[in-house]
């Protein structure tokens, strides 16, 4: 499918990257999965190659290159490859531009270089046990003292929650003012009080480090604050669109690689004497996912150039993580079922592509909150 999108620079870059994971990462994925997580070299090496927070200014270590067209380069090679634990986006498109945006010089002088370089890996802790969509129920407080802030609290489902250098944490430190007594605190690895919990043995997403994060008063400069108290609600809302993108981005891609294997596999394998494919049923269902991804990756770049224009919305954002989470659940699991008994062998790349795809609809806001965003963005 051409893609008018992508400029002759970007398949530059896409090729660099497409290189970098053939051979840095696609070789040990198999290993990382065994080990449940991904070696922090290759985040150093990603680092050394320019491969993350290109936006990020070039005083601070970075590319200096605000185009989200190269993060979603990196986002759809790692999804066309199946290397699903390598969580680059997070760190590049969800941790680190609430530095960029709303840290101060010193906290962009402190974070930003090590980020960039991958020897500082990002995470962001806002769900817990009994909050997770409905940021006002947050129970993970704050209080100051001194020049410290003493927060408290749990935080689950913390992707990079193994790996991370650093998270932003959201924690009440006005646990009676709802949304409006939500602050966000940036908690740097070794930070007396906080420890992580066990990893969670995960359905998908094996090489991917899950983890609960613990504060037991634990003890964080109030130089760490990002923003003002009282913001952070404020702060979430307004970058969330580009986290709900990044996960768009990935899923359209992946329902695609899903389905060109597939396609393969249906012209290849036979059965009463002619491959699987020609037969109408199959034809058909191939038909319609070719037309449906198609049209979701004509929406998806759409909402990219969007997004590059600061024009994109809360509501067009969630329409696109919905629907291409749903599209790429759906897509697999056709997908499984036209390859037979051997969709079912994990062996086969495609029974891994579908464990991977269940939590897409889930994380991020799920496909539910997605739909009652929407529909208050209607006057519903």
């Amino acid at each position: 499918m051409h893609r008018p999108l992508f400029e002759p620079e970007h398949q530059v870059f896409r090729d660099s990257f497409r290189s970098f994971v053939e051979n840095e990462i696609l070789p040990f994925h198999a290993r990382w999965e065994e080990e449940g997580i991904v070696p922090r070299e290759i985040w150093n090496k990603a680092g050394e190659n320019g491969f993350l927070c290109m936006d990020v200014e070039e005083k601070y270590g970075g590319a200096g290159i605000s185009d989200f067209r190269y993060d979603s380069i990196v986002i759809e090679e790692l999804a066309n490859t199946g290397a699903s634990g390598v969580y680059f986006s997070l760190h590049t498109d969800v941790v680190v531009p609430y530095i960029t945006n709303y840290g101060t010089e010193e906290q962009k002088q402190r974070w930003l270089p090590r980020m960039a370089a991958g020897e500082w890996i990002g995470a962001i802790a806002m769900t817990e046990p009994g909050a997770g969509s409905d940021l006002a129920a947050l129970r993970t407080t704050a209080v100051r003292r001194g020049n410290c802030y003493i927060v408290n609290g749990q935080k689950t489902f913390i992707s990079n929650g193994i790996l991370n250098d650093i998270a932003i944490v959201a924690v009440k430190t006005d646990p009676q003012a709802g949304h409006k007594g939500i602050s966000l605190l940036v908690v740097e690895r070794g930070t007396p009080g906080f420890e992580r919990g066990n990893q969670f043995h995960k359905m998908g997403l094996h090489a991917q480090d899950t983890a609960e994060l613990y504060f037991s008063d634990a003890q964080v400069p109030v130089e760490n604050l990002l923003g003002a108290e009282g913001q952070g609600f404020k702060l979430l809302m307004k970058e969330l669109p580009r986290e709900r993108m990044s996960l768009s981005v990935g899923a359209i891609a992946g329902a695609r690689a899903a389905f060109d294997l597939t396609l393969k596999y249906a012209k290849d394998r036979k059965a009463f004497g002619q491959p699987i494919g020609s037969f109408q049923h199959s034809k058909f269902l191939f038909a319609e996912m070719h037309t449906e991804i198609t049209i979701g990756q004509t929406f998806i770049d759409q909402c990219i150039l969007d997004l590059n224009a600061g024009t994109l919305t809360n509501d067009t954002a969630s329409m696109a993580k919905w629907w291409t989470t749903e599209l790429l659940k759906r897509v697999v699991d056709h997908c499984v079922q036209l390859h037979g008994g051997y969709g079912y062998i994990m062996e086969t790349p495609i029974a891994r592509r579908y464990l991977d795809a269940r939590v897409a609809t889930i994380f991020s806001g799920t496909t539910e909150i997605m739909k009652e965003i929407i529909g208050r963005g209607l006057g519903l």
